[in-house]
Order: C-alpha cells, then structure tokens, then sequence
C-alpha cells in the first residue's frame, strides 16, 4: 500500500515548487579564462545587457505591430515585420550567449527586462500604421546609438569578440531594418496616374 509520501514501486512523480541557492547575481561577472580583463568583461556586459533588454522589446513591437497591422499595405508590412522580428529573436539570443560567455548573467526575465529598457513602452492599443512603424523606427534608432558607443567601448578594451557581434549583427542588421522602416514612412502615392 502506497501513501500520498509514498510512491508505488517505478512510479515516478515530478518534483515541482522548488527553490535553489542563487549560484550568481545579476550584474557579476565570474572569471572565464578568455583572455579579457575582468574590467573590460564587466564594462561588455554591463552594455551588452542594456542592448539585450532594448532588443527584447524591440523583438516584442515588432511582433505587436506584425499582429496589429491594418491598411492597403497590410499583407507587405505584415510580412516584413515577421520577418524582422525573427532576425531580432536571432540577435537577443546572440547578446545573452555573449553575456554568458564573458561569465556575467544575462537578463532575461521580461518582467526586469521592463524595469531596464530604455525603448518607451507603447499603448496597450492599436495605434495607426504610420505611427507603429516610427514606433520601430525610434527603437531602432535608440539601439543602434548604444550599440554605435558599446562597440567603440569593446574595441577600446580589446573586447574584438563583443564588438564584432555589435558590428556584423546589431548594428548592420539594425541600420537594414531601419532603412526598410523608413522607406514605409515616405509620402509617395501608391499609384501614380
């Protein structure tokens, strides 16, 4: 006979409403014989953990105003937006594995990430097309400023592993995008007669 502390013989139950030891605090940075200073390791996450939040709600517009998307040009922007949000999924993951790997913590949870970003939160609404797409726009811009002064700081540390992903991903992928966004915002006719 089994008791409710006592599972029958191969039966196996999961063990859930755990909690563990905290291994590492935000914000540190433990030593990873990588050939960077610990100055220089926690200057790169300190900046790349701000991107990776930014990025994070960046990711997040993109795929509110891919869902929200209304108007003449609703299947082209509701495409291009999918498509960019994707391309911002891959970017997150690349910020926090590069965190990880110069040994500090990478922010993750949506509810800190709220509390750091810097890109302003938009309305719970659907607001018009155009105004959605400067939305994008401003992030953009945003991120691509910090990104510019980051891979300056890496490159002056000797970070060439982190200013390399801020340049070829963050930067290049970004300036894409945006100019993409942009060329939406221009006032020309649909058709001309």
């Amino acid at each position: 006979m089994t008791t409710a502390h006592s599972p029958a013989v191969g039966e196996r139950r999961p063990s859930s409403h755990r909690t563990g030891v905290l291994v590492q605090d935000f914000g540190t940075v433990k030593q990873f014989p990588i050939g960077l200073s610990q100055e220089a390791r926690v200057s790169s996450c300190r900046l790349l953990n701000q991107l990776l939040a930014d990025t994070q709600i960046l990711y997040g517009l993109y795929k509110k105003h891919h869902w929200l998307m209304r108007g003449v040009t609703f299947y082209q922007l509701h495409l291009v937006l999918d498509k960019h949000a994707g391309e911002q999924l891959d970017i997150v993951d690349a910020l926090a594995e590069r965190v990880q790997t110069l040994g500090g913590v990478a922010v993750g949870d949506p509810r800190h990430v709220a509390e750091i970003t810097s890109v302003p939160r938009p309305p719970d609404g659907v607001e018009e097309v155009p105004a959605m797409l400067s939305r994008l726009l401003e992030a953009h811009e945003a991120i691509l400023v910090a990104a510019h002064d980051a891979a300056a700081r890496a490159a002056g540390s000797g970070d060439d592993g982190t200013n390399d992903l801020l340049v070829s991903q963050v930067i290049r992928t970004g300036e894409l995008q945006a100019w993409f966004l942009a060329e939406h915002l221009v006032d020309t006719p649909l058709v001309r007669a």
